[in-house]
Protein backbone atom coordinates (compact mmCIF):
# COMPACT_ATOMS: atom_id res chain seq x y z
CA UNK A 1 0.00 0.00 0.00
CA UNK A 2 1.36 2.95 -1.02
CA UNK A 3 1.39 6.48 0.67
CA UNK A 4 2.38 8.36 -2.46
CA UNK A 5 -0.58 7.11 -4.24
CA UNK A 6 -3.11 7.56 -0.86
CA UNK A 7 -2.20 10.40 0.12
CA UNK A 8 -3.51 12.39 -2.93
CA UNK A 9 -7.35 9.97 -3.01
CA UNK A 10 -10.45 12.45 -1.44
CA UNK A 11 -11.25 8.78 0.34
CA UNK A 12 -8.82 6.61 1.96
CA UNK A 13 -8.85 2.84 2.24
CA UNK A 14 -11.62 2.10 5.58
CA UNK A 15 -8.71 0.11 6.89
CA UNK A 16 -7.34 3.73 7.73
CA UNK A 17 -10.31 4.72 9.28
CA UNK A 18 -10.42 4.93 13.14
CA UNK A 19 -13.94 4.61 15.28
CA UNK A 20 -15.95 7.52 16.39
CA UNK A 21 -14.91 7.58 19.73
CA UNK A 22 -11.03 7.17 18.73
CA UNK A 23 -10.96 9.22 16.14
CA UNK A 24 -8.89 13.06 16.42
CA UNK A 25 -12.34 15.02 15.34
CA UNK A 26 -12.33 18.10 13.11
CA UNK A 27 -11.07 20.30 16.51
CA UNK A 28 -7.94 20.68 17.68
CA UNK A 29 -7.30 20.03 21.08
CA UNK A 30 -5.98 22.89 23.45
CA UNK A 31 -2.54 23.25 23.94
CA UNK A 32 -0.87 21.62 26.66
CA UNK A 33 0.89 24.04 29.37
CA UNK A 34 4.42 22.31 30.27
CA UNK A 35 7.11 24.30 32.17
CA UNK A 36 10.35 23.19 30.59
CA UNK A 37 13.40 21.69 31.82
CA UNK A 38 16.33 22.72 32.05
CA UNK A 39 18.74 20.57 31.49
CA UNK A 40 21.88 22.48 30.95
CA UNK A 41 20.80 24.91 34.68
CA UNK A 42 21.06 21.26 35.75
CA UNK A 43 24.24 19.77 34.34
CA UNK A 44 25.77 23.15 35.86
CA UNK A 45 25.42 22.10 39.28
CA UNK A 46 24.03 24.89 40.67
CA UNK A 47 21.63 23.56 43.45
CA UNK A 48 18.14 26.01 42.76
CA UNK A 49 18.88 24.66 39.39
CA UNK A 50 19.09 21.17 40.18
CA UNK A 51 16.51 21.27 42.18
CA UNK A 52 14.20 23.14 40.16
CA UNK A 53 14.77 20.79 37.60
CA UNK A 54 14.04 17.90 39.84
CA UNK A 55 10.95 19.32 41.22
CA UNK A 56 9.26 19.93 37.54
CA UNK A 57 10.40 16.51 36.49
CA UNK A 58 8.77 14.80 39.49
CA UNK A 59 5.24 16.71 39.22
CA UNK A 60 4.87 16.20 35.52
CA UNK A 61 6.06 12.35 36.10
CA UNK A 62 3.61 11.75 38.69
CA UNK A 63 1.24 12.92 37.00
CA UNK A 64 1.12 12.30 33.30
CA UNK A 65 5.20 11.28 32.27
CA UNK A 66 5.64 14.14 30.05
CA UNK A 67 7.90 16.90 29.61
CA UNK A 68 10.21 19.37 27.40
CA UNK A 69 13.65 19.35 27.73
CA UNK A 70 15.70 22.39 26.57
CA UNK A 71 18.96 23.67 26.39
CA UNK A 72 19.96 20.17 26.27
CA UNK A 73 23.17 20.84 24.66
CA UNK A 74 22.59 19.21 21.01
CA UNK A 75 23.83 21.35 18.18
CA UNK A 76 21.28 22.35 15.78
CA UNK A 77 22.57 21.42 12.67
CA UNK A 78 23.13 17.79 13.50
CA UNK A 79 19.28 17.69 14.18
CA UNK A 80 18.36 19.35 11.10
CA UNK A 81 20.99 17.09 9.12
CA UNK A 82 18.41 14.13 10.27
CA UNK A 83 15.51 15.80 9.48
CA UNK A 84 16.95 16.47 5.55
CA UNK A 85 17.92 12.41 5.46
CA UNK A 86 14.84 11.66 6.75
CA UNK A 87 12.97 13.16 4.30
CA UNK A 88 14.98 11.83 1.91
CA UNK A 89 14.73 8.31 2.98
CA UNK A 90 10.97 8.48 2.74
CA UNK A 91 10.87 10.31 -0.77
CA UNK A 92 11.90 7.76 -2.49
CA UNK A 93 10.35 5.31 -4.21
CA UNK A 94 8.47 2.65 -2.41
CA UNK A 95 11.18 -0.37 -4.09
CA UNK A 96 13.84 1.22 -2.63
CA UNK A 97 12.84 1.81 1.09
CA UNK A 98 11.59 -1.83 1.05
CA UNK A 99 15.00 -2.74 1.13
CA UNK A 100 14.64 -2.24 4.24
CA UNK A 101 11.77 -4.07 4.62
CA UNK A 102 10.70 -4.75 8.61
CA UNK A 103 9.88 -8.35 8.93
CA UNK A 104 6.81 -9.17 10.93
CA UNK A 105 7.89 -9.86 14.63
CA UNK A 106 11.02 -7.58 14.52
CA UNK A 107 11.31 -4.17 15.96
CA UNK A 108 13.48 -2.55 13.40
CA UNK A 109 13.47 -1.87 9.75
CA UNK A 110 11.06 0.20 7.20
CA UNK A 111 7.22 -0.43 7.57
CA UNK A 112 4.45 1.29 5.70
CA UNK A 113 1.36 1.59 8.23
CA UNK A 114 1.93 -1.72 9.88
CA UNK A 115 -0.61 -3.76 6.87
CA UNK A 116 1.55 -7.32 7.65
CA UNK A 117 0.66 -6.97 11.80
CA UNK A 118 -3.07 -5.43 11.76
CA UNK A 119 -5.96 -5.55 9.54
CA UNK A 120 -7.72 -2.12 10.84
CA UNK A 121 -7.39 1.04 12.59
CA UNK A 122 -4.43 1.46 10.59
CA UNK A 123 -2.04 4.22 11.57
CA UNK A 124 -1.30 6.43 8.30
CA UNK A 125 2.53 6.61 8.72
CA UNK A 126 5.61 5.31 7.44
CA UNK A 127 8.92 4.44 9.91
CA UNK A 128 12.26 3.52 9.76
CA UNK A 129 13.14 1.67 13.17
CA UNK A 130 16.97 0.70 14.00
CA UNK A 131 18.69 -0.38 16.73
CA UNK A 132 21.69 1.46 18.85
CA UNK A 133 23.74 0.09 21.47
CA UNK A 134 26.40 2.14 23.73
CA UNK A 135 28.23 -0.65 23.91
CA UNK A 136 31.72 0.15 22.87
CA UNK A 137 31.69 -3.66 21.25
CA UNK A 138 29.16 -2.13 19.15
CA UNK A 139 30.26 0.96 17.99
CA UNK A 140 28.98 1.63 14.37
CA UNK A 141 26.43 -0.86 14.18
CA UNK A 142 24.18 1.67 12.76
CA UNK A 143 26.31 2.21 10.16
CA UNK A 144 27.06 -1.37 9.37
CA UNK A 145 22.98 -1.74 9.34
CA UNK A 146 22.45 0.70 6.35
CA UNK A 147 25.40 -0.50 4.27
CA UNK A 148 24.39 -4.16 4.99
CA UNK A 149 20.62 -2.92 4.53
CA UNK A 150 20.52 -0.04 1.60
CA UNK A 151 23.64 -0.22 0.46
CA UNK A 152 27.17 1.28 0.45
CA UNK A 153 25.40 4.32 -0.70
CA UNK A 154 23.92 5.13 2.51
CA UNK A 155 27.39 4.96 4.41
CA UNK A 156 26.94 8.68 4.98
CA UNK A 157 22.95 8.43 5.88
CA UNK A 158 24.33 5.65 8.64
CA UNK A 159 27.03 8.01 9.78
CA UNK A 160 25.04 11.31 10.68
CA UNK A 161 22.27 9.31 12.41
CA UNK A 162 24.43 7.29 14.82
CA UNK A 163 25.97 10.51 15.18
CA UNK A 164 22.54 11.62 16.24
CA UNK A 165 21.68 8.33 18.19
CA UNK A 166 25.06 9.03 20.25
CA UNK A 167 24.13 12.43 21.21
CA UNK A 168 20.38 11.38 22.25
CA UNK A 169 22.14 8.43 24.67
CA UNK A 170 24.00 11.06 26.23
CA UNK A 171 21.19 13.28 26.84
CA UNK A 172 19.05 10.46 28.10
CA UNK A 173 21.66 9.68 30.71
CA UNK A 174 21.80 12.89 31.87
CA UNK A 175 17.83 13.07 32.14
CA UNK A 176 18.36 9.44 34.39
CA UNK A 177 20.19 11.67 36.99
CA UNK A 178 17.49 14.08 37.29
CA UNK A 179 14.86 11.11 37.58
CA UNK A 180 17.46 9.64 39.73
CA UNK A 181 17.37 12.88 41.96
CA UNK A 182 13.84 13.42 41.66
CA UNK A 183 12.87 9.72 43.39
CA UNK A 184 15.06 9.94 46.14
CA UNK A 185 17.92 7.16 44.87
CA UNK A 186 20.26 9.65 43.88
CA UNK A 187 22.07 10.51 40.31
CA UNK A 188 24.10 7.24 40.03
CA UNK A 189 21.27 4.52 40.13
CA UNK A 190 19.58 4.74 36.08
CA UNK A 191 22.74 6.21 34.85
CA UNK A 192 24.27 3.07 35.44
CA UNK A 193 21.06 1.02 34.71
CA UNK A 194 20.76 2.28 31.21
CA UNK A 195 24.71 2.46 30.63
CA UNK A 196 25.94 0.79 27.41
CA UNK A 197 21.69 0.84 26.33
CA UNK A 198 20.39 -0.98 23.91
CA UNK A 199 18.06 1.09 22.07
CA UNK A 200 16.15 2.04 19.54
CA UNK A 201 15.71 4.99 17.00
CA UNK A 202 12.60 5.56 14.71
CA UNK A 203 12.25 7.70 12.21
CA UNK A 204 8.89 9.06 11.42
CA UNK A 205 6.61 10.32 8.15
CA UNK A 206 3.67 10.97 8.27
CA UNK A 207 2.27 11.57 4.48
CA UNK A 208 -0.98 14.12 4.24
CA UNK A 209 -4.61 12.37 4.71
CA UNK A 210 -7.54 14.22 2.72
CA UNK A 211 -9.46 12.52 5.63
CA UNK A 212 -7.74 13.65 8.75
CA UNK A 213 -10.04 13.87 10.93
CA UNK A 214 -10.91 10.10 10.43
CA UNK A 215 -7.48 8.92 10.59
CA UNK A 216 -4.56 8.42 13.11
CA UNK A 217 -0.58 8.89 12.74
CA UNK A 218 -0.21 6.79 15.64
CA UNK A 219 -3.20 5.30 17.95
CA UNK A 220 -3.28 6.33 21.36
CA UNK A 221 -0.32 4.25 23.52
CA UNK A 222 1.99 4.45 26.17
CA UNK A 223 5.51 3.81 24.71
CA UNK A 224 6.93 -0.12 26.25
CA UNK A 225 10.48 1.52 26.28
CA UNK A 226 12.01 3.44 28.89
CA UNK A 227 12.17 6.86 27.83
CA UNK A 228 11.55 8.46 24.24
CA UNK A 229 13.23 11.71 23.54
CA UNK A 230 11.14 12.87 20.25
CA UNK A 231 11.96 15.92 18.14
CA UNK A 232 9.39 17.31 15.89
CA UNK A 233 9.47 19.30 12.54
CA UNK A 234 7.42 22.52 12.74
CA UNK A 235 3.92 20.81 11.84
CA UNK A 236 1.70 20.13 14.80
CA UNK A 237 0.66 16.53 15.49
CA UNK A 238 1.80 15.36 19.12
CA UNK A 239 -0.72 15.19 21.36
CA UNK A 240 -1.02 13.97 25.04
CA UNK A 241 -3.98 12.77 27.22
CA UNK A 242 -3.75 15.11 30.67
CA UNK A 243 -6.67 15.51 33.17
CA UNK A 244 -8.73 13.36 31.16
CA UNK A 245 -8.11 15.06 27.30
CA UNK A 246 -6.32 15.12 25.18
CA UNK A 247 -3.94 18.19 24.83
CA UNK A 248 -1.56 19.57 21.70
CA UNK A 249 2.06 19.41 21.97
CA UNK A 250 3.33 22.78 19.84
CA UNK A 251 6.40 21.76 18.27
CA UNK A 252 9.47 23.99 19.30
CA UNK A 253 12.40 23.32 16.95
CA UNK A 254 14.75 24.19 20.45
CA UNK A 255 12.90 21.80 22.65
CA UNK A 256 12.70 17.73 22.99
CA UNK A 257 9.72 16.19 23.94
CA UNK A 258 10.51 13.45 26.37
CA UNK A 259 8.19 10.85 27.98
CA UNK A 260 8.17 8.18 30.07
CA UNK A 261 7.78 4.66 28.83
CA UNK A 262 6.10 1.33 30.79
CA UNK A 263 9.34 0.09 30.98
CA UNK A 264 10.47 3.02 33.23
CA UNK A 265 7.14 3.10 35.07
CA UNK A 266 8.06 -0.66 36.50
CA UNK A 267 11.61 0.32 37.03
CA UNK A 268 9.80 3.57 39.33
CA UNK A 269 7.32 0.55 40.81
CA UNK A 270 4.55 3.19 39.25
CA UNK A 271 5.60 6.11 41.05
CA UNK A 272 6.07 7.91 37.65
CA UNK A 273 3.65 7.41 34.77
CA UNK A 274 3.56 5.82 31.74
CA UNK A 275 2.50 8.81 28.76
CA UNK A 276 -0.71 8.30 26.72
CA UNK A 277 -0.05 9.90 23.53
CA UNK A 278 -0.97 9.70 19.92
CA UNK A 279 -0.22 11.30 16.55
CA UNK A 280 -2.59 13.31 14.07
CA UNK A 281 -2.22 14.02 10.77
CA UNK A 282 -2.90 17.32 8.49
CA UNK A 283 -4.54 17.17 5.79
CA UNK A 284 -2.43 19.61 4.12
CA UNK A 285 1.03 18.93 5.12
CA UNK A 286 3.33 16.07 5.55
CA UNK A 287 5.14 15.51 9.30
CA UNK A 288 8.00 14.27 10.49
CA UNK A 289 9.52 13.61 13.60
CA UNK A 290 12.77 11.49 15.21
CA UNK A 291 12.36 9.27 18.15
CA UNK A 292 14.99 7.69 20.38
CA UNK A 293 13.92 5.14 22.71
CA UNK A 294 16.14 4.39 25.26
CA UNK A 295 16.15 0.55 26.28
CA UNK A 296 18.44 -1.06 28.44
CA UNK A 297 20.57 -4.11 28.00
CA UNK A 298 17.80 -6.97 26.51
CA UNK A 299 18.99 -9.21 29.69
CA UNK A 300 19.30 -6.53 32.17
CA UNK A 301 16.47 -7.53 35.03
CA UNK A 302 13.95 -4.43 35.26
CA UNK A 303 13.41 -4.11 39.38
CA UNK A 304 12.95 -1.12 41.19
CA UNK A 305 15.82 0.25 42.77
CA UNK A 306 15.82 -1.25 46.40
CA UNK A 307 15.70 2.42 48.30
CA UNK A 308 11.82 3.01 47.05
CA UNK A 309 10.78 0.36 48.78
CA UNK A 310 7.01 -0.35 49.63
CA UNK A 311 4.97 -3.10 47.41
CA UNK A 312 6.11 -4.17 44.36
CA UNK A 313 3.72 -3.32 41.40
CA UNK A 314 4.86 -5.41 38.98
CA UNK A 315 7.20 -8.82 38.87
CA UNK A 316 10.25 -8.54 37.56
CA UNK A 317 10.73 -8.96 33.78
CA UNK A 318 13.56 -8.34 31.01
CA UNK A 319 13.24 -5.60 28.60
CA UNK A 320 13.69 -8.56 25.92
CA UNK A 321 10.67 -10.29 26.95
CA UNK A 322 8.46 -7.13 26.74
CA UNK A 323 9.55 -6.46 23.40
CA UNK A 324 8.71 -9.93 21.82
CA UNK A 325 5.40 -9.43 23.86
CA UNK A 326 4.53 -6.11 21.92
CA UNK A 327 6.32 -7.19 18.22
CA UNK A 328 4.59 -10.56 18.46
CA UNK A 329 1.61 -10.57 20.88
CA UNK A 330 -0.21 -7.54 21.59
CA UNK A 331 -0.85 -4.31 20.06
CA UNK A 332 0.92 -1.55 22.27
CA UNK A 333 -2.17 0.83 23.85
CA UNK A 334 -2.64 2.20 27.21
CA UNK A 335 -2.99 -0.65 29.32
CA UNK A 336 0.07 -2.26 28.12
CA UNK A 337 2.14 -2.91 30.76
CA UNK A 338 -0.73 -4.65 32.90
CA UNK A 339 -1.73 -6.84 30.10
CA UNK A 340 2.43 -8.44 29.62
CA UNK A 341 2.40 -8.70 33.52
CA UNK A 342 -0.80 -10.78 32.69
CA UNK A 343 0.66 -12.66 30.15
CA UNK A 344 3.69 -13.11 32.31
CA UNK A 345 2.00 -14.66 35.23
CA UNK A 346 -0.22 -16.93 32.85
CA UNK A 347 2.89 -18.70 31.54
CA UNK A 348 4.79 -19.08 34.57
Amino acid sequence: MSFSVLQHQSHIPSQFIWPDDERPGAETPPPLDVPPVDLGGFLSGDPEAVANAARLIDQACRSHGFFLLVNHGIDAALIDRVHAATTSFFAMPLADKERAHRKPGEPCGYASSFTDRFSSKLPWKETLSFRYSADPNLAGIVQTYFSQTMGEDYKAFGRVVEEYCSEMSGVCLKVMEVLGISLGVGADWFREFFKGNDSIMRLNYYPACQEAHAALGTGPHCDPTSLTILHQDQVAGLQVFVDQQWHSITPNPHAFVVNIGDTFMALSNGIYKGCLHRAVVNGAAARKSLAFFLCPKTDRIVRPPPQLGGARLYPDFTWAALLEFTQKHYRADAKTLDAFVAWLQRDS
